[in-house]
């Protein structure tokens, strides 16, 4: 039987994919699969992306049965502007959420994966469960690292009230503290310092923002893969609600899922671990390489100049043995006249 992973003829099938696949797999693309469920049993018509990636999701929403995606941006690559271009469907806005949301026509889903903390993940949801209360709204990064701690794409443009103690370090499942061989931005993001606590993090302001809506107005499902996934769906119309749920219900707080994601995330930060200490060892052996060349250097110079003392003390005692100073010569000069003399007395002696 052939199926997609091959069969006994081509049993390699999924190793090829499997290598040709990004180590870190963090697209919304990948939940294709769960969000044309959502819209069969959703039927929208307008979609509004708050984060664009790279253009390549948007088309999925026309895919699944849109009519009109709006992908919200506030600095869009040329790139994106080339692939969004390409489509009459999608519709390039340029602006901050959820400022601009007010801007442009309402969506019957919005798909949220823009900035990743609490006060603009809770902005956005305030908007839209005020304004297309109807609506279904898709959210990323429910889950680790982004779930209980906020991450940051331009701290300064936040008001410093909404603002955790962050920096440079990343988070790593092997600890709770943050490191630089963790999940780190590389100057693209920073990281709050710590985890957890109020107005912390993505799904931190989804709990709040649900809280304080009104009672049974809106469910939340949660798929425990790539990041975290999240779907607020209304219950005011129970046929579509019963649609969505029975929709979501194979993946929503999957077990199996769950630990799958799990051991994902403890394999990546391994590797991000593994990367730093190579590189940090790299480091360490570039500097000591260039402490022996400064100590061989040194030694170097060190032989030298014992050479150079060496060859010029034979040159003086060359120089002593073939014109010694006078003071040794009259000492040479003395003795031999001392020892003419005792000769004489002794050649005296014998004739007596």
């Amino acid at each position: 039987m052939k199926t997609e992973f091959g069969d006994r003829n081509d049993p390699h099938v999924q190793a090829r994919a499997a290598r040709q696949a990004p180590l870190l797999l963090h697209s919304l693309t990948l939940f294709s699969e769960v969000i044309g469920r959502i819209f069969t049993a959703a039927g929208p018509r307008t979609v509004v992306e708050v984060g664009v990636e790279s253009g390549g999701a948007s088309s999925i929403y026309l895919d699944h049965g849109a009519d009109a995606v709006y992908c919200v941006e506030p600095v869009p690559t040329e790139e994106m502007r080339r692939t969004l271009g390409d489509n009459p469907d999608l519709h390039l806005i340029e602006g901050f959420s959820p400022a601009v949301l007010a801007e442009i026509p309402l969506g019957d889903v919005y798909v949220v994966d823009g900035d990743h903390n609490y006060a603009t993940v809770r902005g956005e949801l305030d908007w839209i469960l005020a304004n297309a209360p109807d609506a279904v709204v898709i959210l990323h990064d429910l889950l680790w690292p982004w779930g209980r701690r906020d991450l940051y794409y331009n701290a300064a443009g936040l008001d410093p009230a909404d603002v955790h103690d962050h920096g440079a370090e990343g988070p790593t499942v092997w600890h709770d503290d943050v490191t630089a061989a963790g999940f780190v931005g590389l100057g693209q993001f920073t990281a709050a310092v710590d985890a957890g606590g109020e107005r912390n993090g993505v799904l931190t302001a989804i709990e709040d923002a649900l809280a304080a809506d009104p009672v049974g107005r809106h469910e939340l499902a949660l798929v425990p893969a790539v990041f975290g996934l999240g779907v607020i769906y209304p219950t005011g119309d129970a046929e579509k609600a019963a649609k969505l749920r029975s929709a979501l219900e194979p993946y929503n707080g999957s077990p199996l899922l769950a630990a799958m994601e799990n051991n994902r995330i403890a394999l990546y930060t391994r590797v991000l671990a593994m990367q730093y200490e190579m590189a940090a060892g790299a480091i360490d052996r570039d500097d000591l390489a260039y402490r022996v060349g400064q100590l061989s250097a040194e030694l170097q110079q060190q032989r030298d100049e014992t050479d150079r003392l060496t060859r010029a003390h034979q040159h003086e005692l060359e120089a002593l043995r073939a014109n010694p100073p006078i003071s040794i010569r009259n000492v040479g000069g003395r003795a031999v006249r001392k020892a003419a003399r005792e000769v004489r007395g002794l050649r005296s002696k014998v004739r007596r």
